[in-house]
């Protein structure tokens, strides 16, 4: 064949192809319209016409474009009810373009059943897949379900289930049933876990690293002692990390012999064999490329030593360590490599410091972003940086730390940002505005106070005269509470000027608090009411000790249901008693000096730290009042983290001494100390640890006591014993509590509460000593915990006549006592 004729039947086809294709477009661009719009089903209709249409763009009539027919070819896979989808176009007379949408449509749910779930209903089966009737078949969602159950019913404790599943298509209906094939088998608990090679760590130790645990008698509330496949697989990368942690870089665990014995019945016993390997220790530590500081300095500033066990994290928590060290002075850009060099002569792994120092950096600007209510200069007031200072990182993120304090922000960031100028940077302090106010409302019960309710609104980021944005931005505290209830009601405003005068220097904060209390809870003798007003600087004094110095005045009254019993008259001057003896009327006005050392790691659920308060009172003399007294108190807890996180103990320890001068005979009966109640020793009533009254002695006119015929004190029939507490001006207790934290909401614990108080100053004696055992549980509830406290009496006091019967004990039996809020 001739080279002319094989180029004629090559190129023929492709032009005609080329000039049909121009036509075409020519017509298409020419306006051509949509004619018919047919919908045409290969196979089974099983999906109305209506719903193919509702999501169809191209109509009848409509200017022909691609566009449209792809949009509707997109929406119509969207559906999910579609195999196949293809659109023929033919061209008919009037220069218009029928189409047919030819639709293969996929096999849908007509049942979903269960077969072999006789210990979980199929009504609880079918929330946890995703599949539903009537919706379209999709093996691999089905499949999908089908694990999801797995892991449910292993959730359950049905370690040996299996699961499968079957699909009948009927071709003619376009329908299909789905049946999962359940074998539940036994319902077990794991029972123990055995780690089969560990030489040197212990198992218990390897155990504590894994959610999957034995079963115990708090597995109800944990979950544990159930076996689920995936939080093994997660379990086990825990446990690894955790002995190279401990040294053992080379440790090995070998899932694929992991054993699971179910020779015991309902009981399931894991073994897991492992090789530790050695244990890697540290051996040569050295510092290279410093010039700013030598290498003994920067080795003195970490952690590790020589001979230490080799732990990569941390190494890696000592290579941050000496970052900070050169970020403290402005070496923003320094890097360290940690070079990890194995010593074959020892066995040990010498470490190099490589240290790239780079420059010096210092703050040219201060950027804030993001503070649409917060005023910049609320915000720079909080910041340990300025303009000129050296860049330090710790001094970066102490004031993140500081503003995300503050909560008046959902999100503070503070990084360093690039400049022109050589060695300057500026700090920028990006912020997220937050809530800051609430208005709450509610009702509430209490072993104290009984029913009780409440309306309070705070502001955290208050101001006082900027009325635009709604009293809002300057960084001021304000409080209202109105409280009442069948024991109690109070009244309080208070509001605090963090930085008052403006004065960045001194940091010295000015408050007030104004404020109206009734209680009846107290005593069944009286009622009590106090109403004033305190006013207060406080400051941080030297590194986390704060000072604050109060004065407040206050007028007391006491409502007494009848006359005032002769054994409390001694706590009154006689001015303070009106004329029907029923009522006491006092004036305090007081200096107060507290000092308070706060390291809580959390001020909800602490876990680590210590809270340390003194305070300070005078009243009366040159500050005026109806009551003169010194009064000293001391209060202190300390937190120890043990074991793990979210164990611990918790010490507290207090105590108190206060003494009257002047005309003011006695410590007024309102200021003695008093234990008892769910805030101090939680087997006794409220203020039943301490002297009570016991009546007073008949004496003759020289105070010679008159005596029975058995020798005893003869009462004075004007003032018979009320067994009221009286309180005492000394006081000492002590608490030791075990804590565990099943999670961030829930809290329970163990605890021993002892303690006394006595009538006479400085006396330390235990002659009341009383104390108890018990256990709680801390529930959070709207953002505040609920104490809930069982605790049996142990050493009550009891009070015995001549004949030796007991006329007083405050053994009142078991407490149960539960309360909102802390104890601290």
């Amino acid at each position: 064949m001739s080279l002319p004729i094989r180029l004629s039947l090559i190129f023929l086809p492709a032009f005609c192809l080329l000039a049909t294709s121009f036509s075409f477009a020519q017509t298409t661009q020419g306006g051509i319209t949509v004619g018919k719009v047919e919908i045409e089903f290969i196979g089974v209709q099983n999906v109305n016409v209506d719903v193919v249409r509702s999501n169809m763009q191209v109509r009848p009539g409509m200017t022909y474009s691609e566009a449209v027919v792809d949009d509707s070819l997109r929406a119509l896979y969207g559906t999910r009810l579609f195999e196949y989808i293809d659109v023929k176009r033919t061209e008919v007379a009037d220069g218009k373009l029928d189409l047919i949408f030819r639709l293969k449509s996929k096999y849908r749910v007509l049942a979903i059943y269960y077969d072999g779930n006789y210990r979980i209903s199929e009504k609880r089966l079918k929330k946890e897949i995703s599949t539903r009737a009537n919706a379209s078949l999709s093996e691999r969602q089905v499949k999908e379900d089908s694990r999801t159950l797995f892991e449910f019913y292993q959730k359950r404790g049905f370690t040996q289930v299996t699961i499968d599943y079957t699909i009948d298509r009927d071709p003619e209906t376009g329908f299909g049933e789905i049946t999962f094939l359940i074998n539940e088998g036994p319902k077990v608990k794991v029972s123990d876990i055995t780690f089969i090679g560990s030489q040197e760590i212990k198992n218990k130790r390897l155990v504590k690293q894994m959610k999957t645990r034995p079963w115990n008698w708090l597995s109800w509330i944990t979950g544990t002692g159930k076996l689920n496949e995936t939080q093994l697989e997660e379990d086990l990368i825990s446990v690894r990390d955790y002995a190279r942690e401990e040294g053992y870089l080379d440790i090995e665990i070998h899932e694929d012999q992991i054993e699971y014995d179910y020779s015991r019945r309902g009981r399931l016993h894991i073994k897991i064999p492992i090789t530790e390997g050695r244990q890697y220790q540290i051996g040569n530590m050295t510092v290279s490329g410093n010039e700013l500081f030598p290498g003994e300095l920067l080795l003195d500033a970490i952690e590790l030593e020589e001979g230490d066990i080799f732990s990569p994290k941390l190494v890696d928590e000592d290579t941050t360590t000496l970052q900070e060290f050169y970020g403290s002075v402005g070496y923003l850009d320094c890097r360290i490599d940690v070079q990890r060099i194995p010593n074959l002569e020892t066995g040990a792994i010498d470490i190099n410091f490589a240290v790239n120092e780079g420059e010096r950096f210092r703050v040219e600007s201060i950027n804030i972003e993001g503070n649409t209510k917060t005023k910049s200069i609320v915000i720079l007031r909080e910041l340990s940086l300025a303009p000129g200072m050296s860049f330090d990182m710790l001094r970066m993120k102490v004031s993140q730390q500081r503003l995300e304090n503050t909560q008046w922000f959902e999100k503070v960031e503070a990084t360093d940002e690039q400049t022109n100028i050589p060695q300057r940077r500026n700090f920028k302090v990006s912020v997220e505005e937050g809530r800051t106010g609430n208005f709450t409302f509610g009702a509430g019960y209490s072993s104290i106070q009984r029913a009780v309710g409440f309306i309070e609104i705070t502001q955290g980021n208050f101001d006082m005269f900027n009325w635009r944005s709604f009293f809002q931005g300057d960084g001021q505290k304000l409080r209202i509470r109105l409280e009442a209830g069948s024991r109690s009601s109070q009244a309080v405003l208070s509001f605090e000027e963090p930085y008052f005068l403006d004065n960045y220097f001194y940091q010295l904060a000015f408050g007030f608090s104004i404020f109206n209390q009734e209680s009846d809870f107290l005593s069944t003798l009286y009622e009590e009411t106090r109403a004033g007003f305190e006013i207060y600087f406080r400051k941080r004094l030297i590194e986390l000790i704060e000072g604050r110095i109060s004065y407040s005045l206050e007028d007391v009254t006491l409502d007494f249901f009848s006359r005032i019993p002769f054994g409390f008259r001694q706590f009154f001057n006689p001015n303070e008693i009106n004329d029907f003896g029923n009522r006491v009327e006092s004036e305090i006005s007081r200096v107060g000096i507290a000092f308070i050392r706060d390291t809580r790691d959390k001020i909800l659920f602490t876990n680590r730290g210590t809270r340390l308060q003194l305070i300070n009172t005078v009243a009366g003399g040159p500050l005026g009042g109806t009551q003169e007294f010194v009064r000293v108190e001391f209060k202190g807890a300390t937190w120890i983290p043990i074991f793990e996180l979210g164990q611990g103990f918790l010490f507290d320890y207090r105590a108190g001494v206060a003494t009257a001068f002047g005309d003011t005979p006695r410590t007024p009966f309102v200021e003695q100390f008093f234990l008892g109640g769910p805030n101090t020793i939680r087997g006794y009533d409220y203020r039943l640890v301490g002297p009570v009254d016991l009546g007073e002695p008949l004496k003759d006119p020289f105070g010679n006591v008159f005596l029975d015929i058995n020798g005893n004190p003869r009462m004075d029939p004007r003032a018979p014993a009320t067994f009221e507490p009286k309180g005492g001006q000394t006081y000492g207790m002590v608490s030791m509590e075990y804590f565990y934290s099943i999670s961030e909401q829930v809290r329970l614990s163990a605890f021993y509460d002892g303690g006394f108080v006595n009538r006479g100053v400085a006396d330390f004696g235990t002659d009341w000593w009383s104390d108890n055992i018990g256990v709680g549980i801390t529930l959070m509830v709207m953002g505040t915990p609920l104490r809930l406290d069982y605790a049996i009496p142990m050493n009550p006091i009891e009070i015995k006549d001549g004949l030796g019967d007991t006329i007083y004990t405050n053994d009142e039996g078991a407490q149960f006592n539960f309360n909102f809020g802390t104890r601290f």
